[in-house]
This record gives C-alpha cells, structure tokens and sequence, in this order.
C-alpha cells in the first residue's frame, strides 16, 4: 500500500519521541531522568478540577458547538482584554484541542500551495512540518545566544519575499526561553507593517516570564497589525493542564471562521468537561499560577548556573518558559569507548545511555549545537540530573 505523499514530509515530534523511551526505559525498572518534554510538573490546581467534577456532575457531557461554547469564548476575550488590552468579538475566536491544534487549523485555513512562512530558528518542533503538511516552504531564520536568540527587523526584512504568507513569532519561545520585549516587537512591527502577511503569534508561555518582565505581544505592542494577527494561547502551560487539551485563537473573522469549518471536519468541538474546567482557569484565582512561576524561576536560575559551571558547556540565561537550551558544541569531536560524538543526537544518546538522562537534540529546533533541557521537573531531579550529566561528560575523551 501507497501511503500519502504528505506523510513522508514530516517527523514524528521528537520531543514527544524522546519522553516516550524514557518512559519506557521507566517501565523496565531503569532510574531515567527525564528533560524532554515540557509539561508541568504540578498538579492542576484544585479549584480548576473541581469545575470539571461539577460539570460532570450536571451532566455536561455531550457535544458543543465546534468552536467552543460562549461562556468560554467570554472568559477568552476577557482575559485578552485584561491581560494584553486586545478587543475581540465571540465571532473572531475559536477553541481547539489544545494550542497545537489551533496552530494546524491556521497552518491548513491560511497556507496554501508554494506560500511562504518565516520562522525564527531555533523553533518549535512542530512549525515547519506544518507548514509543509499545508503546502507551504518554511524560511528559516537564525539565531543564536549573541542576539539572545531574537530576530532584528534587519533579518525579517531580508527573508519577506512576494510568496510570504505568515511570520510565527514565539515568545516566551520554546526552546530557548527568550522573550522579546515591547520595543524589540514594535520594531519588528514597523517591517510587517510594510508588507501584506499574516503573524501568528503563539502566546502559550505568556504567563511564564522571570526577572520582573511584562508580556508583550506584537498586537499589543503595535495596534495597527491586530488586523493581520492571529493569537494562539491555550491553559495547558499557565495551570498544569496537558492533558485537558484547550487551546484557542483570536483573529481575523474570516480566518477564525474557516478553521471553525476545519475543525468541524476532523475533531469537532473539544471536550466539554476541559471548557468548563478552562472557564474557571481563565477566571478564577490565580494564586496556584503564581506558585508556579516563583518555583519554575528558582529552577532556572539553578539549571543555567549548573550548566555554565561545566566545562564544554555554555548555556544563555533564559527569561521565560521552562526550558534551558545549552551550547554543547565543544563536546563534539570528543568521544566514549571509541565512540565518537559529533552533533546534538549522538551527545543526546550518550546522556541517555551512560548518564540515564533524557534530553532532546537541538537538531530538532534546526540548532545541532545546542540540547534542550526541560526544568518543568522537581528541584531535586533537576539536582541528579545534572550530577550525572557532569560525570558522564568528565568521561569523554
């Protein structure tokens, strides 16, 4: 049997690939360590579950409208307001299964045949195959730690063709956990604001800022492009909900309305029990988020200075998200029982195999020089993880 073309065009997500051998490696009894995926660590917080067992409870089980019901698209808009003094209308958002789903709803409503998108390396995984699953051609930009992994306006300009469809801009950005301030976006603004192309603008760390950092966004910080701005958040990261799988965007009428239809034909609404659970997340306290955010910032101020104090390790001080993303290209060339080690898969298999720690190879975010740490995991995992990391590399020769 012939599969589809599309099919060969993509790789499974790594990150979910590398958390599910460390799982099974788990299963067999063997003591891994696992930095691969990010997902918080943290129970939800229990005022957001028991909004869920009540709406089980009144038997608010069955379908929705495919786009989310109006009490959430409410909750959407007021904390849109509130958070990023953005207006929207019900009409202009939509809810999905989870913020990678909003994201391929965009990529499959906005993207056709031969369009190009921008996307900053390094990226999240799952950007370039979706946009090549819609037809599209990813134009990469590169960064690195010199410019704190941001893009200047200078390097937007110079990738925009007549064929760009959409930029992706994330911030906090995962994997780097760099985020771009207000100033920096309204410069990146003044280019968009030349050319005729989308921004998709993936907010999903936004509650996830140390150092006293506000959030910004491009819409918020240049009002003009709203217009030509889609928002994509979701709660999974803010409130410890993964597995509840709500993520949404706010956007242009036509764009919000074409992924509704999308979404219509695939997965129709998601869950009933999670938009109920996700009004009270959106709208309740916020006490349990701000835990949160206090434990991941002690956290990364602990794995960066760790990381900086091995030798062949140089890692950027992240302000956001929950990852650490190390320059580890001085261990290449080195080797382990005449085995030798020459990009981010082979190091990333050697932590695994003689370290028993699990962490992703910055080959997928297109930056083999670099690994991806997630510190979403508790404070004394954190502290073997990188004790064994340290002896495993004091080996290399």
């Amino acid at each position: 049997m012939k599969l589809a073309d599309r099919v060969h065009k993509i790789q499974p997500s790594p990150t979910l690939a590398i958390d599910a051998k460390a799982k099974a490696l788990k299963a067999e009894g063997i003591d891994v360590i696992g930095f691969g995926v990010g997902e918080p660590d943290f129970d939800t917080p229990e005022n957001i579950r028991q909004a869920a067992k009540k709406a089980i409870d009144n038997g608010f089980t069955r379908y929705t409208p495919v786009g989310g019901i109006d009490e959430l698209k409410d909750a959407i808009i007021s904390k849109l307001k509130r958070d990023n003094g953005l207006e929207f209308r019900r009409d202009q958002i939509t809810v999905a299964c989870g913020a990678k789903h909003s994201l391929y709803n965009i990529s499959q409503a906005l993207i056709q045949e031969g369009d190009e998108v921008i996307i900053p390396v390094p990226y999240w995984v799952s950007y370039p195959d979706q946009v090549l699953l819609a037809g599209g051609r990813p134009v990469f930009v590169d960064t690195d730690e010199k410019s704190a992994f941001k893009i200047s306006p200078e390097q937007l300009e110079k990738a925009i063709t007549p064929r760009t469809k959409a930029l992706i801009l994330n911030s906090p950005c995962n994997p780097t956990g760099t985020s771009y301030t207000r100033d920096e976006l309204r410069k990146l603004g003044e280019v968009c604001l030349k050319y005729d192309f989308m921004i998709i603008s993936d907010d999903i760390y936004e509650k996830l800022l140390y150092d006293g950092i506000p959030f910004a966004n491009i819409a918020s910080a240049v009002p003009e492009l709203q217009s030509r701005t889609i928002v994509v958040n979701g709660v999974s990261k803010t409130f410890a909900m993964t597995g509840w799988r709500i993520g949404y965007a706010a956007g242009p009428v036509e764009i919000i309305s074409a992924m509704t239809k999308l979404q219509s034909q695939s997965t129709s609404n998601p869950s009933s029990v999670a938009q109920k659970a996700s009004i009270e997340a959106l709208n309740g306290p916020q006490d349990a988020v701000k835990m949160m955010i206090s434990e991941f910032e002690n956290r990364r101020t602990y794995i960066v200075k760790r990381l900086n104090d091995i030798p062949g390790i140089s890692c950027f001080m992240s302000t956001g998200a929950f990852y650490a993303f190390p320059n580890v290209s001085e261990l290449y060339g080195k080797s382990f029982s005449g085995k030798a080690i020459n990009n981010s898969t082979n190091l990333c298999a050697f932590f695994l195999e003689h370290a028993r720690v699990a962490v992703v190879p910055g080959i997928a975010f297109g930056a083999d020089n670099y690994v991806r740490f997630s510190y979403a995991t508790s404070m004394d995992n954190i502290r073997r993880g990188i004790d064994r990391i340290e002896e495993a590399i004091s080996a290399l020769v």
